[in-house]
């Protein structure tokens, strides 16, 4: 057990004698520790060198640096767990108060009561204890803070952010996606990907809960996907894989729904499978806004050996395939109101000959309009691939 410090500050010499003979069975168990100044200038050199003083029992009337002058010191020093009880005469009740406005625990008038002194130290120990736990507790979560931020940086940049992801195919498609997470990191993703030649790998998905959790589940549901996608299975297989290996290792009940497309850039053919995500939406050339149908598979993580169907889309040259999360459709704003589908396809009829990224900074900018004041209850993930020729 550490003991509790305590500096004595007082020029009459038998109050050394006095506390050491009062307190001798606490010192000899080491729950108290003294030691002694006689002035001010004496209690800034003990300062100095113990720096886990605790208590300081200080007179307020001394030679060469009074109590209230050394009170001041101590302030300044800016430290919420140092406690001062000041000592003065019964009469001297200015400058008892004056040390109480100064910021001075409790006070002492002598001659001290030694019963009564043991009380104060007693809840000055209380208030210490209170004080450290909460300091304690303060650094800890300015930790986490501080790790949370590198966990955004982290999961931003496992995302692939380069745009156009394929310029080589840049007059034939046009790609662009972003994720905006609720907390400091989330369980949303998306990915991209190139299998051969001719064709690519497009990923939305959404992992259960939010949090840290979900983002090391959405790290490792991404990786496996990608790399089961990127040895050419059809989506459907792809799906099937990935749901084996999430089954066998899902903690906590956790799954993730998945969207999951190869799109033919020279045909504008999309072979997909779903799922049990959102159904992503077709953008046809002249404003039409297609649905692709509602998934008919089971989500990923919760289940082995499920079988999950692939069905196929047509994109036409200025259609744009729309992709998005949960986040989107069920925001909500400050009346409680959903956002919905209708808003949505309300929208995406106005942008059908736009860019990718202005049809996800339109989808986004009028999501947040409607959420206004309200708090962003979900990821927010859009992406969107347009064919070109």
């Amino acid at each position: 057990m550490t003991p509790v410090k305590i500096l004595s500050v007082d020029d009459e010499m038998d109050l050394e004698l006095l506390l050491t003979q009062y307190f001798r069975r606490k010192i000899r168990k080491g729950e108290y520790e003294f030691f002694f100044a006689h002035n001010g200038l004496e209690a800034l050199t003990v300062l100095l060198r113990e720096k886990d003083i605790n208590i300081i029992l200080s007179d307020i009337n001394m030679p060469e640096m009074d109590g209230l002058t050394l009170l001041t010191k101590i302030n300044e020093m800016q430290n919420p767990a140092m406690k001062c009880i000041m000592v003065s005469a019964y009469g001297d009740m200015g400058n008892i108060r004056s040390a109480m406005n100064n910021g001075a625990f409790d006070f002492a008038t002598k001659p001290i009561d030694l019963d009564d002194l043991s009380v104060t130290i007693e809840k000055a120990i209380e208030q210490i204890d209170y004080i450290k736990k909460a300091q304690e507790e303060h650094s800890q979560l300015e930790s986490l803070k501080s790790d949370l931020a590198v966990a955004h940086e982290i999961q931003q940049a496992i995302l692939p952010r380069v745009f156009p992801p394929f310029p080589e195919n840049e007059h034939e498609m046009d790609l662009a996606a972003l994720m905006t997470p609720a907390k400091d990191v989330g369980g949303d993703f998306y990915d991209f990907f190139r299998i051969d030649e001719d064709r690519i790998g497009v990923v939305t998905a959404d992992v259960s809960g939010k949090g840290v959790p979900a983002a090391i589940f959405m790290a490792v549901s991404r990786t496996l996907i990608r790399t089961v996608g990127l040895q050419g299975y059809t989506p459907g297989k792809c799906l099937k894989k990935s749901n084996d290996l999430l089954s066998a290792e899902s903690v906590d009940s956790m799954f993730v729904t998945v969207f999951y497309g190869i799109y033919n850039i020279k045909t504008g053919q999309l072979d997909f499978c779903n799922g049990g995500h959102n159904s992503p939406y077709i953008l046809r050339a002249d404003g039409r806004v297609e649905p692709l149908p509602v998934s008919k598979n089971c989500i990923l993580g919760v289940f082995k050996d499920l079988e999950y169907i692939d069905e196929q889309a047509q994109l036409n040259v200025g259609d744009s395939l729309v992709m998005y999360t949960d986040g989107v459709n069920e925001a909500f704003n400050e009346q409680m109101e959903e956002y919905g589908e209708q808003r949505m396809e309300a929208v995406l009829s106005t942008v059908s000959d736009k860019t990718c990224k202005e049809i996800i900074d339109a989808l986004l900018a009028d999501t947040k309009s409607f959420i206004g004041q309200a708090s962003q209850s979900d990821d927010i993930t859009i992406m969107a691939l347009k064919r070109k020729a």
